[in-house]
């Protein structure tokens, strides 16, 4: 992953905040629903969103939307952080539980949503 640096005290981190959910908020909310690759949570409003090698990128696009610039990968396993402003990899907080979506929900996921030809898909 690189060299890490810490989250700059300008952004706003909000470890008491829960995630929004198991699964991407976004692709839960399509109809039909969507799927994902990999999962990344809000470090400041705790929104679930999908990776940019994902179909619909939910993660990015919540920054674009609300500013939002920090995120915690949300896969098991994993705790690293990174600003969408910036590039960085960084250091941070430990959030709210859950840190990560259940493990046994597979990547790709969800089970029963992901299509046969998913690879040919991913960016």
């Amino acid at each position: 992953m690189g060299d890490t640096s810490e989250i700059r005290p300008e952004v706003e981190v909000r470890p008491g905040v829960p995630p929004s959910g198991p699964g991407c908020a976004d692709c839960e909310a399509h109809a039909p629903p969507g799927w994902w690759l990999h999962l990344r949570r809000c470090a400041r409003c705790g929104h679930v969103g999908c990776c940019d090698s994902s179909p619909a990128q939910h993660a990015s696009a919540h920054y674009r939307a609300t500013g939002h610039r920090v995120v915690q990968s949300y896969e098991p396993d994993e705790d690293w952080f990174y600003d969408y402003a910036t590039g960085d990899w960084l250091e941070g907080p430990q959030l709210a539980p859950p840190a990560s979506h259940p493990a046994q929900q597979g990547v790709p996921g969800p089970e029963g949503r992901v299509p046969p030809d998913w690879r040919s898909r991913l960016h």
